[in-house]
């Protein structure tokens, strides 16, 4: 936070530092890095108490021992703490997985993604070598942000260290569709690796619903407004589009360097129009398919040859890696051609800058612009498009924006794109350049009164305040964990207790769900575990289940173990034989199946459970998205089916239970409850059917529900593993 707020810092996390080191005549040299994140946070770095951890940009195999620690001194002048990378390391981690696999991927260019053992190794030792930094400056209380693609297996290491840290990560680039993440052979634990973090952030909600989606078909995780429990920690996922320094780019209309620069570029294209083209070299920007519109425009448009030029700036990038080469050939090939053909003695179609532009020169560049042709394939955000917008004080000027960039969905009243399409983009130019000075200034003054709201400075402190929100609504559920001092107190009553009555729900307490039902058999655990607390003459066991009674004897017919089946609607005593709780009919089933038989076969993964006085409908390994229209067609219809049926529909994890009402676990727990007085009492489940059980007990029990959530129960634990635990410190009581 800021430094006269609080004592808490901000460990900010990136691939690259936002100063970078180099030599220079033999001697180590320090400047601004370029780039995205560097740019785009330095400013609101630059006002917090903040440390940046990352990569100083040179090779550490090029550092004597005390030129490195020349760097970090000189580093931790400006709050800085380099993570240094050899060669090896840049050409298998950066330039390898997250430059050759991650970066075409998570774009949509799936063919120029290179699967290399080697890249992911690598990777996997630079985000440890980040973390081990991390770990020896982090203090009590900071809080750690991690930024983009290059360290996505960060916050998972973090996490394993720092249980109770608190971390954010932010994606700077798309996240893609499941069709497309589901390639990685890694997919699981780059899931993982970033379901590590309390708060998860993207520049759209379409990358928001991507991850969701990724989220729920890999790991299975489901998500409630956008919350996902991962074992022991809540995660938060959510859109927060990247802004800019707005105010500089604005107040840059003063500055003398600006305003000569942009008379340099007006005494050269004189009275024509100017249309301005900036990119960094790269296949995801489109710079091929933009010159490609543009010499259709020209085609088009013959009355506007002479009267405009193109100025296409195109920043040197990743020189080292042939698809780059490759593309700049193409770049090279294209300009050539537009200016060999089309061009005339005094005027050249296209002027081409293949350099990085300081700030000056490019800001200029905006001032003097009459349009902004931003037109990437694909990007997470795309900030030139707002800078250019920022820049144009006098309102005078058109963007013409790509549909397929994160600023698409802000910069509303920017003229939208298809970039594939060399006849709309065509288009565009032609409205852009005959838009009249009216609607070009209403146009730009909505976008920038929507920059003004939220720069840079207001999405880094709405990322930071919700990563606050996220640990507080965390702390709530926590609070109703099992402590040690209550688990004392259990165990002091289990011992003292001459009667004990144990009530389990089997599915997601002793197991984990399972994506067929029948697979999730009990392990050897769990039958020692019942075993050794049934072997207790002290305990009354009784398992109370959603399951059939034929799986449950199938199952635990060897132990000498009370059970009661389909969610309360049968009972059985240890020695006796199953009744059910009240007198109940299955006519009903005759109406009801055939309605979940078509949602089935419409379904494809769907599957229908049939038990004696229910019927259930899975879902658990359908498509999310179709899941979610089916079940609520599903329900829509059973309610009006069972409008006047004494029967009620009842949703569970990923399922779907029409049964008859007054039948409920709470009901069968009851049968045990009313057989005598119990000293001790403990009920464990794990999602809504078990609620009737915990609203059943007495105040007293120890009601406990098997995954953090709210809940009528008194605790909370955080998964099977603690209370498989639990149980097993029962069963060694003495």
């Amino acid at each position: 936070m800021p430094n006269n707020a609080s004592d808490t810092r901000l460990l900010i996390v990136s691939n690259r530092l936002p100063i970078q080191a180099s030599f220079r005549d033999g001697t180590l040299e320090y400047s601004d890095s370029l780039g995205g994140v560097a740019t785009g946070l330095s400013s609101f770095y630059a006002a917090y108490d903040s440390i940046w951890l990352g990569w100083p940009g040179i090779s550490s195999d090029r550092l004597t021992e005390t030129e490195r620690r020349g760097v970090r001194a000189k580093l931790e002048e400006r709050g800085c703490r380099p993570v240094f990378l050899t060669a090896a390391n840049l050409r298998d981690y950066y330039h390898g997985f997250s430059n050759n696999t991650l970066w075409p991927l998570f774009h949509y260019f799936p063919l120029n993604t290179v699967y290399e053992e080697r890249y992911w190794k690598a990777y996997q030792e630079v985000n440890a070598a980040f973390c081990d930094e991390v770990l020896e400056e982090v203090r009590p209380g900071d809080k750690i942000w991690i930024q983009d693609y290059q360290l996505m297996l960060l916050p998972q290491m973090l996490r394993r260290k720092l249980p109770g840290a608190e971390i954010g990560f932010f994606l700077h680039i798309p996240f893609p569709s499941y069709e497309l993440f589901r390639l990685l052979p890694w997919r699981d634990e780059l899931m993982a690796g970033l379901l590590g973090a309390d708060l998860i952030g993207f520049h759209t909600y379409d990358y928001v619903r991507h991850f969701l989606s990724t989220a729920r078909r890999l790991l299975g995780y489901e998500h409630t407004f956008g919350r996902i429990v991962v074992e022991d920690h809540l995660v938060k996922v959510d859109a927060f589009p990247m802004g800019i320094d707005v105010e500089r780019y604005a107040s840059g209309a003063g500055d003398q360097q600006v305003q000569d620069e942009i008379r340099k570029v007006r005494e050269v294209v004189g009275e024509r129009k100017l249309i301005l083209s900036v990119d960094r070299l790269d296949y995801t920007k489109g710079i091929v398919q933009r010159l490609d519109a543009y010499e259709h425009f020209l085609g088009c448009h013959p009355e506007f040859r002479e009267r405009v030029v193109l100025i296409l700036v195109v920043a040197p990038s990743r020189t080292r890696v042939e698809d780059y080469r490759k593309l700049k050939r193409r770049v090279d090939s294209r300009v050539g051609s537009i200016n060999g053909q089309l061009g005339t003695v005094g005027w050249v179609p296209v002027w081409y800058l293949y350099q990085a532009q300081p700030f000056a020169p490019l800001r200029a560049l905006y001032e003097a612009a009459d349009v902004a042709l931003v037109t990437p394939l694909r990007d997470g955000m795309n900030l030139i498009a707002k800078e250019f917008v920022a820049s144009k004080t006098d309102g005078r000027g058109v963007l013409v924006l790509s549909e397929t960039a994160g600023a698409a969905s802000e910069l509303v009243e920017a003229l939208s794109v298809n970039p594939m399409s060399k006849t709309a983009v065509s288009d565009a130019l032609h409205t852009a350049l005959t838009m009249p000075v009216e609607e070009q200034i209403a146009r730009n003054h909505a976008m920038q009164a929507r920059l003004r709201r939220y720069d840079v400075v207001r999405w880094a402190e709405e990322f930071i305040h919700h990563l606050d929100r996220v640990r507080d609504v965390q702390s709530e559920l926590l609070s109703s964990v099992l402590s040690p001092e209550d688990r004392v107190d259990l165990m002091d009553a289990y011992r003292r207790s001459a009667k004990r009555l144990l009530l389990l729900d089997y599915d997601g307490t002793l197991v984990p769900f399972a994506s067929r039902p029948m697979q999730a058999a009990p392990d050897e655990q769990v039958l020692s575990l019942l075993s050794a607390l049934t072997a207790d003459s002290k305990n009354e066991v009784v398992l109370i289940s959603g399951r059939d009674r034929a799986t449950l004897d199938r199952w635990f017919g060897g132990l000498d173990l009370a059970r009661s089946a389909e969610h309360g609607a049968w009972i059985r005593e240890r020695d006796g034989a199953w009744r059910t709780v009240v007198p109940l009919d299955n006519a009903w089933k005759r109406e009801i199946r055939p309605i979940l038989e078509l949602h089935r076969d419409r379904t494809p993964g769907a599957q229908i459970e049939e038990k004696e006085y229910s019927l259930v409908w899975h879902y658990r390994r359908v498509e999310p998205a179709l899941a979610a229209q089916r079940a609520t067609e599903l329900k829509e219809t059973l309610r009006h089916y069972t409008a006047n049926l004494a029967l009620e529909v009842r949703e569970g994890s990923r399922v779907i239970e029409i049964k008859s009402t007054g039948v409920d676990k709470g009901r069968a727990a009851g049968h045990w409850l009313d057989q005598q007085e119990w000293p001790f009492i403990l009920a464990i489940g794990d999602d809504w059917t078990d609620e009737d059980t915990f609203r059943a007990l007495p105040a007293f029990a120890f009601s406990i529900r098997a995954r953090l959530a709210p809940s009528e129960a008194r605790f909370n634990l955080k998964n099977v593993r603690e209370v498989r635990e639990l149980l097993q410190e029962l069963a060694e009581v003495a």
